[in-house]
């Protein structure tokens, strides 16, 4: 799930067959390399095609249907543009706003049940909603400002397969490290903080599987022999000793938070001293004027990116189109990141930011160079089958069940 809950409140029988044992109960996002900055047309595992590859896109956008039905994260389809969009294209917006990248999954399910349009997926839902053809490939030549977003979001491995474009980038951001700067007179440089005993009962991090993923880039860097190369791709070695960190980290744990007003209210209020969060988070305590900093820690970190998918069976399909160009053009992609407290994907927005609100776009990161984004691990679906062709890594299925029966109850 692109959040633990709303950031306000990221097949036809035999095709699929292989690809569902592959994907396990539960799984999302696309191949590549744990490095958020290396991301190619190439996307997705060895051997596995998704059931819808084969269907060509529209070559054109037609009149619209006079409506759009959409699946988002709450906040992503605020009036402020939104009402723009319907009085430019006629297309009324109708949106359900799930908590969990799981409900968008089961609301997606037969292709969008010929009800939904379209769906904001995070990078922990997309592979399961692509190898699941409940989304269907999508001609980005139709999206003028798809020329526009960075080079990484264009043909990222989390919506695109095999150079085959199943959407359009839309925002992303990164898991920071939170901190109290009462408690931390030096600003801590390492995750090792969040499980450091000092600070037991004082400590917060997400409610969320792909939580584990930050234990593995954790120990990718600072035990190297477990050989670790990319957070997502684990065997049973290297997922065990993620899961034993994380059970290790539960009693120091005050608040698995599973939305941004609890992390926020933690903090707040002095529960907790540190944590990991996101940079809507920190905007929101700095605005407070609680003392509470961030910083990406020495080991890097792990983020999500969402993106616009088009559902098999979308039944306003140009009214979609309209919003996928619309939702990249710069104005409404830096309208979106101020609302939100996130990072656009078209590289033209940065400046309307700063007009929007001073000081956004360097806040966000919408500005930052290459070697901060390379530093990123963007969320990808843990698959059983690893981006090199072998069956020994640990789908998110397992994830799921080690979260909730080992880590949160441990």
């Amino acid at each position: 799930m692109r959040r633990a809950s709303g950031g306000f409140g990221r097949w036809t029988v035999c095709a699929a067959a292989a690809a569902i044992a592959l994907i396990g109960a539960a799984c999302s996002s696309g191949g590549g390399s744990s490095s958020g900055g290396t991301s190619s047309p190439g996307g997705g595992t060895a051997g596995l095609v998704p059931p819808t590859a084969s269907m060509k896109p529209q070559t054109s956008i037609g009149a619209g249907e006079g409506n759009l039905n959409l699946i988002a994260w709450a906040g992503y389809t605020q009036q402020e543009w939104v009402k723009p969009f319907e009085q430019q294209t006629g297309c009324q917006v109708h949106s359900v706003y799930p908590n969990t990248s799981d409900e968008m999954v089961t609301l997606m399910k037969n292709g969008g049940g010929g009800q939904y349009d379209m769906v904001s997926a995070s990078g922990d839902a997309d592979l399961r909603l692509i190898y699941g053809g409940d989304v269907k490939p999508v001609n980005v030549h139709l999206i003028p400002d798809w020329t526009n977003l960075f080079p990484a979001f264009q043909s990222p491995p989390f919506n695109t397969i095999n150079g085959v474009h199943y959407g359009v980038s839309l925002q992303w951001g990164p898991n920071i490290l939170m901190y109290n700067t009462h408690d931390f007179s030096t600003p801590p440089t390492s995750w090792s903080v969040i499980y450091d005993p000092q600070y037991k009962g004082k400590v917060t991090v997400p409610d969320n599987p792909i939580q584990i993923a930050d234990a593995a880039l954790y120990l990718e860097k600072t035990q190297p022999s477990l050989g670790i190369t990319d957070p997502y791709e684990l065997t049973q070695a290297q997922f065990n000793a993620a899961v034993n960190l994380l059970k290790q980290q539960a009693p120091l744990v005050k608040k698995y938070w599973a939305s941004a007003a609890q992390e926020i209210n933690a903090f707040q209020n002095g529960d907790v001293v540190v944590g990991a969060g996101w940079p809507y988070q920190q905007s929101q305590l700095s605005a407070a004027h609680a003392p509470v900093a961030s910083t990406i820690p020495t080991q890097g970190a792990t983020g999500w990116a969402d993106s616009w998918l088009l559902a098999t069976n979308a039944p306003h399909p140009n009214c979609a189109y309209m919003w996928m160009k619309y939702i990249s053009t710069p104005k409404v992609q830096a309208e979106q990141a101020v609302s939100y407290g996130e990072t656009p994907d078209n590289k033209l927005a940065c400046p309307i930011m700063d007009q929007l609100s001073k000081g956004s776009c360097a806040l966000y990161h919408a500005n930052a160079p290459a070697s901060y984004f390379n530093s990123i691990a963007l969320w990808k679906t843990p698959l059983a089958q690893c981006d090199n062709g072998q069956d020994n890594c640990i789908p998110y299925s397992e994830w799921q069940q080690a979260w909730t029966t080992e880590i949160t109850n441990a």
